[in-house]
Formats: C-alpha cells, structure tokens, sequence
C-alpha cells in the first residue's frame, strides 16, 4: 500500500474541510451547543424547584420512572444531585455521541461529493493510487477528524460538567468508568460507522448538500437512545456501553465492507 500517498490524500481531505465553512460552523456550533452550553442547564434545576409545584413534581415523576439499577444508583443523592447527576450522566450521553457521528458524515459528505463541486475529483481519481487506497484515505479522514473533535469535546465537557454541578454535587463527580469504556470503545465505532455509510453515499451523491442530507438518518438512533432513556426504557450501563460497541463495530465493519467492494473510480465519474 502507497502509505505515502494515501496521507497526504488525508492531510489534503483535512486542509480542505478546515477551510470550508459548511463544514467548521456546523461543528463549531455543536462543540459549543454539546459541550459547553448544554451542561450548564442543570443550573436551572434548583430554580425549577423553587418556582411551581408542578415542576417539583415533574423532576420527582421524571427520577421514578427511571429503571431499577439506575435509581439504585442515584440512591443516596438528593432529589435535585440526582437529576443534576441523570441529566449530565445519562440524559446528555446520546448528544455527546452525536458529535462524532455527525462530524464523520460531514467530512466524509465532503470527500467525494465536495470534490465534485469543486471540479477537483478527476484530478484525484487520476491519483497514483489503488481503489483500495483512495477508499482507505478518505474513510480516515472523516474517522480520525471525529475522534479528535469527540476527544475534544469529552475534555470540555469534563470541564463544563463539572464545574456546572459544583453547585450541587460540591465534588467533582465526572467521569466515570462508563463514560471512560464510552470513549474507548464506543466513540470510534460510532464515527467509523458514519464515515462508512457517508463514503458509500458521498461517492455516489451529485453535490455536498445531498450527501448530507442522505447520510443524515445515520443520527436518527442516537436520537432514539434519548427517548428512550426518557421513558425509562433504557440506560447507558458499563454493560449497555460494551454491547452497544460490539453492535456498532459489527455494522461499521459491514458497511465498510459493502463500501469497499462497489467503490470503483471509474463508476464515480458517471454518478
């Protein structure tokens, strides 16, 4: 394998993303929304105790409709450190994860669907490289650009959850071996798992927008992870972390697969 050319594919892919602002602002946004806004709203919790009955009484519905091992958990905290610990715990874990995901899917929407509009895709396609090669480059540009943001992120929001909960907690109190096996195990499944399905649709998209907007169902399950956190359904556990990984890398590994058996330069031209 040219190792040499397929880096500087990738350092290519990154310098481009970096100077596109369809691409930063959204991640900006998300960094900012995720990791260093969304924390702080559990300072709102106290204030929604003091005001109307009914939020107190929403807040306490809310921690009783929680499964069994997670109020065991939460046993011995009061009712306000227990919904400070839920939200920035739990609640918030399927918006952390959507960081990556949606960071892969925008590099990887930019890697062949951007360089059509940017009418440098032939240029590459007619790089010394292997289909094997160039499919291999721009998977790792999108999968290590979301882990880098995810490791980011993860830092702030250490930071950010923390210092938002002192109020409450007076410790610090995140993270834990939970969220530590979540980073390691599950963050790169989940952004090789958008860079897969995005490589396989972007190669085959007319434009960036349409591949974006294509590879935009790969959220909808973090999305259902938050809802059914809600209802009680469900709760990230170090066992739930570790079958969720398993499941994620089986189908990472999938798509990657389906992605490299039809990827063949020629047929992007046409598409």
């Amino acid at each position: 394998m040219n190792y040499r050319a397929l880096f500087a594919i990738v350092r290519k892919d990154l310098k481009v993303a970096g100077q596109n602002k369809g691409v930063v602002v959204p991640i900006v946004v998300l960094v900012v929304v995720f990791f260093a806004l969304l924390p702080w709203l559990v300072r709102l919790i106290p204030l929604l105790g003091n005001m109307a009955g009914d939020s107190l009484r929403d807040i306490e519905k809310l921690l009783t409709n929680l499964p069994a091992g997670l109020q065991q958990e939460l046993t011995g905290l009061s009712l306000f450190q227990a919904a400070t610990v839920y939200m920035l715990k739990y609640m918030f874990t399927p918006f952390f994860l959507l960081m990556p995901l949606m960071v892969a899917t925008v590099i990887a929407a930019d890697s062949f669907a951007g360089e059509k509009e940017r009418k440098t895709l032939e240029a590459l396609l007619y790089t010394p490289t292997t289909d094997r090669e160039l499919f291999v480059a721009k998977l790792l540009s999108g999968w290590l650009a979301a882990i880098a943001a995810g490791a980011f992120g993860f830092i702030l929001y250490i930071v950010m959850a923390n210092a938002a909960a002192w109020s409450q907690m007076h410790r610090i109190f995140f993270p834990d071996a939970m969220w530590v096996l979540l980073i390691l195990w599950v963050l790169p499944a989940i952004a090789g798992l958008g860079v897969g399905v995005m490589v396989l649709v972007s190669s085959r998209a007319q434009g960036f927008q349409d591949a974006n907007q294509l590879g935009g169902i790969v959220v909808l399950p973090m999305v259902a992870l938050f809802y059914l956190q809600i209802a009680g359904v469900m709760y990230f556990s170090v066992l739930v972390v570790i079958v969720m990984g398993c499941v994620t890398w089986l189908l990472t590994g999938l798509f990657i697969w389906l992605g490299s058996r039809t990827f063949h330069r020629n047929q992007i031209l046409t598409a």
